[in-house]
């Protein structure tokens, strides 16, 4: 019989150190005497209790890390449990919404997507919008923390190959949780912080400032206007696009940086192809749309440059449409977001490293075909790659690309248009948050999805998140086998 009690146990912990943070809006509320105060302190109890309870009841020795099979569990159950307990602010409070949207607007917050079902954001209590934006920074921290220790123990989508980079967790799972965390927070909480000055020196009210870092370095896109960036000056939008790009990146290598050692964030392949591929797309966007609209070049290349961030890194922030640019601007930020940003990093989509490996093994391909008899392997960043490393990355990127097919027509069945339901999964399964598409165009937001079409998008977000398998394989009977 599996053994679950080390997953409750730190499930619980978790949940415990949630219901902790909510105090923070439901205090917000209470120094701006709004009577909100009262339901969110009420949620922030219910999770204490049940986090409390659910870990003294599963209590481990906490000398003994986590199998392979626990750390699929547990990671599979913190995106999926903890978004039941940060919607009940939504539901107990304002606004007041059903189970279905309070769900999903957490599951986004979590998982980092962006996409509302909420309008009218300035007219709501102060905590729902800073509740938001700690989803937001809370889920980025998970999902890095995740990246570096579970997904390279688990095999999932080729990360393997990053546990030969900056950590080495094999064996069992968490043996140096303690360290990598530590430096994870350090280096995340100082790029919130320096983004939140930033913020604060294009005229940004503090609180708005807080929470459009927050949700910047998380690549979340929570903010707290429904018109979004485009409220904000010219220079908070050069603030956020540079901030987005930021929290897009690998997060190990700032945390050598501030050691005095800038030398690996430079020669990253991840991070120099990142920026690259960015360039290339946003300078092509630039010369299209000065040929085809009449606008200052300034402000196009805002536009496009702070856009094509908020695509590339999933973060899901927009000062424009970009369906107003044409259909060539609606299929590059299409091609783009389907990379999304660095391994390492809390951004979304296939990638930089795996679509890097992707075009590797099509290099090495093209040479076997010129030279069949010769043993040509794959390299990356001049390391030779391995079965172990190939199979489970390609495995992921064709689960990728099948998902975004099947889930697509899932959402047209259940009532969505074509370009909507495509346009839809894509940001949710990519965690991209970048609303394209008919249904979204009145409002900004996915308000006008049905309940059917919000649960399928809530599916595609936590696949998107767990990278497919980590999902998937707790639907295989071995798994459960003692």
């Amino acid at each position: 019989m599996p053994d679950f009690g080390p997953v409750f146990h730190h499930l619980g912990l978790i949940l415990l150190a949630l219901g902790v943070t909510m105090l923070a809006p439901a205090w917000l509320d209470f120094s701006l005497a709004d009577a909100n105060w009262a339901q969110v302190f009420e949620a922030a109890v219910i999770t204490i209790l049940f986090g409390a309870l659910l870990a003294l009841a599963s209590r481990v020795d906490s000398g003994h890390g986590l199998t392979i099979r626990q750390a699929y569990l547990l990671t599979a159950a913190i995106w999926i449990v903890v978004p039941a307990f940060g919607a009940l602010p939504f539901i107990l409070g304002k606004p007041d919404v059903s189970y279905t949207d309070a769900y999903y607007e957490a599951v986004s917050g979590i998982t980092t997507t962006g996409y509302t079902v909420f309008t009218g954001l300035e007219e709501l209590p102060r905590s729902v919008v800073l509740w938001r934006g700690m989803l937001n920074w809370m889920g980025g921290l998970g999902i890095a923390f995740v990246a570096m220790i579970f997904l390279p123990v688990m095999r999932i989508g080729g990360m393997r190959y990053f546990q030969t980079e900056g950590f080495d967790t094999l064996g069992k799972v968490l043996p140096r949780a303690r360290d990598i965390a530590i430096s994870l927070l350090q280096v995340y909480a100082g790029l919130t912080l320096i983004c939140t000055l930033a913020f604060l020196g294009c005229g940004l009210p503090p609180l708005d400032a807080l929470i459009h870092a927050m949700a910047a370095i998380a690549t979340g896109g929570f903010g707290t206007y429904d018109a979004n960036f485009a409220v904000w000056s010219p220079a908070a939008q050069y603030v956020g696009t540079v901030s987005m790009l930021l929290g897009a990146m690998p997060y190990i290598r700032f945390f050598q940086l501030v050691q005095g050692n800038p030398r690996p964030l430079w020669r990253d392949s991840q991070t120099r192809a990142f920026l690259r591929w960015y360039g290339y797309f946003t300078a092509m966007i630039v010369l299209y749309r000065l040929t085809h609209e009449d606008l200052p070049l300034e402000q196009i290349f805002r536009e496009t440059s702070f856009n094509f961030a908020s695509v590339l890194t999933g973060t899901g922030f927009g000062v424009s449409g970009i369906e107003a640019w044409g259909s060539f601007a609606v299929v590059a930020a299409f091609l783009i977001g389907l990379v999304g940003g660095c391994t390492g990093s809390s951004s979304g989509a296939l990638s930089v490293f795996r679509v890097q490996i992707v075009f590797a093994a099509i290099h090495t391909a093209l040479r076997q075909l010129r030279a069949p008899h010769r043993v040509i392997q794959p390299r990356y960043d001049g390391k030779t790659l391995d079965d172990s490393t190939l199979y489970p990355l390609m495995l992921h990127v064709t689960g990728y690309i099948l998902s975004l097919g099947v889930l697509s027509v899932a959402l047209s069945m259940a009532g969505v248009d074509l370009t909507s339901a495509l346009f839809a999964i894509w940001g949710c399964l990519g965690n991209i948050g970048f609303g394209i598409g008919p249904m979204v165009a009145r409002t900004g937001t996915m308000v006008d999805f049905n309940d059917t079409a919000t649960w399928i998008m809530t599916l595609a977000m936590l696949l998107g998140r767990l990278g497919l398998l980590a999902i998937l394989v707790l639907a295989l009977p071995r798994f459960w086998r003692a």
